[in-house]
């Protein structure tokens, strides 16, 4: 994957695709709601495996009932394909 730096008018675009997401300050964000801590622990250890796999890290904020996904692509300053590429699996789980 190229990892190229989107415009941000290319990143509104390609956000009507995404269920939930937003940019915010040069960042892919979603806030998910769960059950309980359990559940939350359950996705982001998901989250977590999909990551590895694609060699693109996001922040994440979890506690009870809720976890936070925060992508960016340090190395561009700024969102890229990559990060897009990581949340549309991300929504799969």
């Amino acid at each position: 994957m190229e990892r190229r730096l989107l415009e941000s008018e290319e990143v509104q675009t390609r956000l009507a695709v995404l269920n939930g997401w937003e940019a915010r300050e040069d960042k892919l964000v979603k806030k998910m709601k769960f059950a309980n801590f359990a559940e939350a622990l359950e996705f982001v250890n998901k989250v977590g495996a999909l990551a590895e796999d694609a060699d693109h890290h996001p922040d994440i904020t979890f506690g009870w009932g809720y976890a936070e996904i925060a992508l960016t692509t340090h190395d561009r300053g700024g969102i890229t394909d990559a990060d897009f590429a990581l949340a549309m699996h991300i929504d799969a789980i």
